[in-house]
């Protein structure tokens, strides 16, 4: 492990204006995506999906990193071109998600531990030669009645902070992802109490394993009300709530970090994210890690015709990347 090395990623990855696209759906949540818009999903539709996200003209002027799922990584062009070489020619630096999902806590109902540890040491080395150079792994945070325990919270940042460590043994930077699920009916301060708890203990779990923070990335959620909560947060309550938060319980030594949309609509991600970036000074840069946010207008219109709309839906991911990425130095504009 070069320390140097990791750090000198890590800030990369979170370059001025610049975030991160997140294609990491594994082959049965891209179905769902496909299913709903029309597409068969086939391998060779997935592959085309992908090549056309990651072959979008001039991405890397707003993209840093794309998160890749395991079948894409070892995928290629329709011109034979492996998709790494593609990315790492384009200054975008490929990363991989590593875990094996969110499963049933024993003895917790309801509440849910990321699971993958297993054999991640041998895994983890074979990515790195196949070219990525950072990681991904996301605990999954419900909020309800009586959760999340403190069980939950602790075995979630025990896992992340281990995958921390492996990554960073292997030459890769971690991100590390414990995200509050916005579905619920809780309120904005429950998610503030929540998530201020959840990372504390991620933070401490990460020194404990000796991780080097300065070769770390966090992907956090937003501190919003839930889903079905009726409590109306406006984009600044949102932003200033969030920012708060993070500033409480991130270490200042941490490169950067980026936000996951977690179900918010496309303008609303990039509202909060535009709104935080024009709250003054922060220890870190704050920048994004979007996947249905930067994708999801592309692949409706891609689905009319997969054959003839691959460079119009080229065009609409790089209006979002655009968007995001302005939104990432507090200049994004609304109005266009």
């Amino acid at each position: 492990m070069s320390i140097e090395l990791l750090a000198e990623t890590a800030q990369a990855m979170v370059a001025e204006g610049k975030g991160i696209i997140a294609i990491d759906e594994s082959n049965a949540t891209i179905k769902k995506r496909f299913d709903g818009v029309g597409i068969e999903c086939t391998e060779e539709n997935r592959r085309a999906y992908r090549e056309l996200l990651l072959t979008t003209p001039k991405l890397s002027d707003h993209i840093s990193g794309a998160i890749l799922f395991d079948e894409t990584l070892r995928q290629s062009t329709r011109d034979g071109v492996p998709f790494t070489r593609v990315m790492a020619d384009n200054g975008i630096i490929p990363g991989i998600k590593v875990d094996k999902g969110a499963h049933p806590l024993a003895g917790f109902p309801g509440e849910l531990v990321t699971e993958g540890l297993d054999g991640l040491r041998a895994r983890l080395e074979e990515y790195y030669k196949l070219g990525a150079r950072f990681a991904k792994w996301r605990a999954v945070i419900n909020i309800d009645d009586d959760a999340p325990s403190g069980t939950c919270i602790e075995a979630n940042n025990h896992a992340l902070a281990r995958y921390a460590a492996l990554c960073q043994e292997q030459g890769l930077v971690p991100m590390v992802e414990p995200e509050v699920i916005m579905d619920g009916s809780h309120d904005i301060d429950t998610c503030y109490e929540v998530t201020e708890v959840v990372l504390r203990s991620l933070f401490g779990s990460l020194y404990e394993h000796n991780v080097v923070l300065e070769g770390t990335i966090l992907k956090a959620s937003m501190v919003v009300p839930g889903t079905t909560s009726g409590d109306t947060a406006s984009i600044e309550d949102v932003a200033l709530a969030t920012l708060q938060c993070l500033k409480s319980t991130v270490p200042a030594t941490l490169p950067g970090i980026v936000f996951l949309s977690g179900g918010q609509s496309d303008e609303d991600a990039t509202a909060h994210l535009d709104a935080m970036n024009r709250m003054g000074p922060k220890p870190w840069p704050l920048s994004f890690s979007y996947g249905r946010a930067m994708q999801s207008a592309a692949l409706k219109l891609w689905s009319q015709d997969i054959a003839n709309n691959v460079a119009d839906a080229q065009k609409t991911v790089y209006a979002r990347a655009r968007d995001n990425g302005l939104a990432a130095m507090g200049q994004w504009n609304k109005a266009g």
